[in-house]
């Protein structure tokens, strides 16, 4: 608060309100926007998605590795990433409500040993189950437990700012999804997939000791109440953006689990150049994320940026059927990245705008992400299934994910529109 006497009448406001079980923390001193422990905060959240989603983006490279090593089909091992992203948005319900209750610290030392103890035993697995366990499920709850308090984090310290910020640490995704792959690229073949795994834990060793060192949580007036908030649902935008951000995700990350296979199978390029052009997908999310964050910022706000990429994302869904050359397969690449990683940015740190309450604000973000967990979970298995069907032709799984992803425009729009009219 800008003056103690307007804290304390806040706080005694506040506490009139609540019973004899809640329990209160004091709002802490505005802390700027500029200062280092802010920044700081973004540099947290940032290892934490390279970690997290850093890892995951790579997972087109693990598939077409198991897939041949396990000799499982894609829809198999499709199966094993999608049960991380579920984990991963799916435990924002636990995670989002334990941070807003001050138990950061607790979250970040399970979240991370989860995370690496997942990679670890995953460079020994030997037999599909094994996989399931440990890649899918121990990484996955890793993932969950830190996902949701990694974008809270960074929305508690910045206002005019937040999607600028919030893009920064997001960044994380694309730094990670080239890291990985370029150790695995040049390591796999001299020391071995699972040391190359390894190494990749190591650097997530790294990350994890500067993320416990740095991380400094702020703490809101907090009520214990119910880890979901019903009411929420009972707002239209809220509602309408829900609805819209699951048929998003349910197509948008389609083309992360199968580009690398349709590389090798459709177009007919080596192991080498179906890595970079995964590399290549990932990278072109470094402008993905930090532009549209500015111009979320400066220009036009965050719901605004968001809508015009996710009708992007849908369109080159759709294009991606046309991309039946090498060229033509890269420019899908190149554009389909910066708009999946624009979305994959603004939708967070749009779902954090429509929450003005900042002591509920993680709680509320996980309950959208958990919406989103189901559609991580079955989108991609659908897509492989539907590759299955048409004998290896990717043309229904394309159809599914540009359609599913253009639903979620049209909700996004609705909710926007509602917000557009209760503001006036």
């Amino acid at each position: 608060m800008s003056s103690t006497s307007s804290s304390s009448t806040m706080s005694s406001e506040h506490k009139s309100q609540l019973g004899p079980s809640d329990t209160v923390r004091e709002v802490p001193e505005k802390i700027s926007e500029n200062s280092i422990t802010a920044w700081t905060q973004v540099l947290v959240s940032h290892l934490l998605v390279m970690n997290g989603f850093g890892y995951f983006s790579s997972f087109g490279l693990f598939e077409s590795h198991w897939v041949t090593y396990l000799g499982k089909s894609g829809s198999d091992i499709s199966w094993v990433g999608s049960l991380s992203l579920f984990l991963l948005f799916f435990l924002g319900t636990l995670s989002g409500p334990l941070m807003d209750r001050g138990h950061l610290r607790l979250l970040l030392i399970f979240g991370c040993g989860f995370q690496l103890l997942g990679v670890f035993t995953t460079s020994a697995v030997s037999q599909y189950w094994q996989l399931v366990l440990s890649q899918g499920i121990v990484q996955g709850i890793g993932n969950g437990l830190l996902f949701t308090p990694c974008i809270a984090l960074v929305s508690t310290y910045f206002s005019k700012r937040r999607a600028f910020a919030l893009s920064l640490a997001a960044c994380g995704a694309p730094i990670g999804g080239v890291i990985f792959p370029l150790i695995s690229q040049q390591l796999s073949t001299r020391i071995g997939s699972p040391w190359a795994i390894r190494v990749m834990g190591f650097v997530m060793v790294f990350n994890t000791v500067w993320i416990l060192l740095l991380a400094r949580p702020r703490h809101f007036q907090q009520t214990r109440g119910p880890l979901v908030d019903p009411r929420a649902f009972k707002e239209p935008t809220y509602l309408l953006f829900a609805i819209g951000i699951f048929f998003t995700l349910w197509g948008v990350y389609i083309a992360y689990f199968y580009t690398s296979t349709y590389g090798k199978h459709v177009i007919g390029l080596s192991d080498t150049s179906s890595l970079t052009q995964l590399m290549v997908l990932n990278a072109v999310g470094i402008p993905g994320r930090t532009v549209p964050g500015f111009l979320a910022d400066a220009y036009f706000g965050a719901f605004n940026t968001l809508l015009p990429f996710v009708l992007g994302a849908s369109v080159m869904l759709f294009g991606w059927i046309g991309a039946t050359s090498s060229s033509s397969f890269y420019c899908f690449v190149v554009i389909y990245g910066i708009c999946s990683n624009a979305v994959q940015t603004l939708f967070p740190s749009t779902l954090s705008k429509l929450t003005t309450d900042m002591s509920k604000i993680a709680s509320r973000v996980g309950m959208v992400f958990t919406v989103g967990s189901v559609a991580c979970l079955t989108g991609p298995p659908i897509a492989g299934a539907l590759i299955g069907v048409a004998d290896g032709s990717y043309l229904y799984a394309q159809l599914f994910g540009g359609t599913s992803v253009m639903l979620g425009f049209v909700f996004l729009s609705a909710a926007r529109w509602t917000q557009s009219v209760q503001k006036n």
